[in-house]
């Protein structure tokens, strides 16, 4: 569309036989049709500008991450958690009151319980670190914003992009475009999830879709008022503006309608750590027949305050979820579910080839197969221990796919993943 109406050479040739009423018109038609488009641009710009520097509070100091990314060493105390109206005199909790018992018994043996099997960095560190008194914020720019479908979207999930085992209706299960390929335990009271996570970088073919391998913390049913929360690794263009493989966490307590986001993208996790930033790319990543690469999380309920701790590796407590933004979740989860996730948004008519996991079927197993090991949860006494009656399920088992074990080294684990489209899966 032209947002000119031409020169007053062009309506004197138009000034024959009404013509020129008719030019003027359609000049004043189009004139307004820009000011439209041009008012809801600025408008949409000025949007933009708000959310970002609601979400980019003011450095201490800033690290150009060798990916593009800057992160930004945030004080404490302005981080955007605090953005919440709830949280406006809220104390800081610098430390969990108890960890799970049990975790650290994994080190005992080891006279050097510091060292780390193939150590897990983000891509950042390389070019420095955050102060003490500061934590790491992925800086938000303006692409990233224009990337999602509004900016009150931005940094949200679609609505039921949970697999829901329970309803294995396959109307519902495909309603959303989302696939799984999780374990999953339920019936009891949980107080918390660990696993160890393989990581990959699985190929993506739309930058719409994303891939992601994670924990989820479920809290009541799978209706509109569902209570997650979620921490993993994801590759998501959509959302970051490449392919690299980050660390993310989710949380929301109306099923992704109103509430929450990914990561420190809006207010309520509290974060307390300096060394590790929500978003930002891992490094290394395990590649096929070669060296593997794994991270461990953990999320579990302070029996005394009631929040929700998130613990990274061994040693990087990262923060907390306040447990007054949550219902269900205020007293315990129903549900604890580890596994895949991908889009599938059959753009050509046809099953997506984003991976999940590996991009490899669970049968290949270990060096090739993407797992999760070390799977417990936490009980009502705070402690780690593994879980009763694994179920499994998937949408498509010929498209991603899931098969658990358990032995000495791993206790509970399982392969999943696969390549979406193939023969078995068009």
């Amino acid at each position: 569309m032209f947002c000119v109406c031409g020169s007053s050479a062009q309506a004197n040739m138009a000034n024959r036989g009404g013509l020129l009423m008719v030019f003027w018109l359609w000049c004043s038609v189009i004139s307004i049709a820009c000011a439209a488009r041009l008012g809801s641009e600025s408008r949409q710009k000025l949007e933009v500008q708000k959310h970002l520097n609601r979400l980019n509070k003011s450095p201490v100091k800033s690290i150009k991450s060798p990916d593009g990314d800057i992160i930004d060493c945030v004080h404490i105390s302005h981080q955007p958690a605090f953005d919440h109206p709830y949280l406006k005199d809220h104390k800081i909790q610098m430390r969990p009151n108890y960890h799970p018992e049990g975790l650290f018994d994994d080190n005992k043996a080891s006279a050097k319980p510091k060292e780390r099997t193939n150590p897990i960095n983000q891509l950042w560190h390389a070019n420095g670190k955050c102060p003490e008194g500061t934590i790491p914020v992925r800086r938000t720019k303006e692409d990233d914003v224009l990337r999602a479908s509004s900016v009150k979207r931005y940094g949200k999930k679609k609505h039921r992009s949970i697999p829901q085992p329970r309803s294995a209706d396959p109307d519902l299960t495909n309603e959303s475009g989302h696939q799984h390929a999780i374990a999953y335990v339920e019936g009891d009271k949980y107080y918390g999830a660990k696993a160890t996570i393989n990581v990959w970088e699985p190929k993506i073919q739309q930058s719409n879709e994303f891939s992601l391998s994670q924990l989820w913390i479920l809290g009541g049913s799978f209706g509109q008022d569902l209570n997650s929360i979620e921490a993993g690794w994801q590759v998501s263009p959509d959302l970051y503006g490449d392919n690299n493989t980050r660390l993310f966490t989710y949380w929301t307590s109306d099923a992704y309608q109103a509430t929450g986001c990914y990561n420190l993208l809006c207010s309520g996790f509290i974060q307390i750590n300096s060394e590790i930033a929500m978003g930002a790319s891992i490094s290394p990543v395990s590649s096929y027949r070669n060296s593997q690469y794994d991270i461990s999380i953990l999320i579990w309920k302070d029996p005394t305050e009631g929040h929700w701790w998130m613990q990274f590796g061994n040693d990087y407590v990262l923060g907390y979820w306040p447990s007054f933004l949550f219902s269900y979740l205020a007293d315990s989860a129903s549900m604890i579910e580890w596994g895949g996730e991908v889009v599938n948004s059959e753009a050509d008519g046809r099953h997506t080839s984003t991976q999940m996991g590996s991009g490899r079927f669970p049968e290949e197993g270990f060096g090739k197969a993407s797992y999760f090991r070390n799977v417990q949860v936490v009980d009502g006494s705070n402690n780690l221990k593994a879980p009763k009656g694994i179920g499994t399920f998937t949408e498509q088992s010929n498209c991603y796919d899931v098969q658990t074990g358990s032995n000495g080294d791993w206790g509970h684990y399982f392969y999943f993943g696969g390549p979406g489209k193939n023969p078995n899966c068009p």
